[in-house]
This record gives structure tokens, C-alpha cells and sequence, in this order.
């Protein structure tokens, strides 16, 4: 299988679905911290990003700056 390009998007309804959230309620430039994402949910992103979108960042990338609008370009995401 391809991997496909992330997308802010596609970031956010991730980063919902690991918290229960509603992805209207995940901020892009807000720490996710604040709500919930541990290392333990941020782990489990980068090996769902890898898998399925060929995702080269580290954990210590997405750790040092827990915010979908700094992933992004770590992710290689769309606009």
C-alpha cells in the first residue's frame, strides 16, 4: 500500500480519536498536552503515522512541541 500524504486534518481526527474527543474540539495551535496527549498517545500516533503515511519524525519531534500546528510540517502534511 502507497503512503498517503497527512493532512492537518488528518492530524487532528487522529489526535481525536486517541483521546475520545470530538475533532472539533482538538486546537491546532494549542498544546495537546492540555488536553490529554501523553507520551504514551503520542507514541502510538507516530507508529500509526508510520505505518500509514511513511512518517519519518521522532518522538522526541512531536514531544518537544505538542501542538498540531508544529507537526505539521515534521509530518510533511498538506495544507
Amino acid at each position: 500500500m502507497a503512503a498517503t500524504t497527512l493532512t492537518v486534518e488528518r492530524i487532528r481526527a487522529d489526535v481525536a480519536d486517541v483521546l475520545g474527543e470530538d475533532v472539533e474540539d482538538i486546537p491546532v495551535d494549542e498544546n495537546l498536552v492540555d488536553y490529554g496527549l501523553d507520551s504514551v498517545r503520542i507514541m502510538a500516533l507516530l507508529e500509526r503515522w508510520r505505518r500509514d503515511h511513511g512518517v519519518e519524525a521522532t518522538f522526541v519531534d512531536l514531544a518537544e512541541q505538542p501542538a498540531v500546528e508544529a507537526w505539521a510540517p515534521l509530518l510533511g502534511a498538506a495544507a
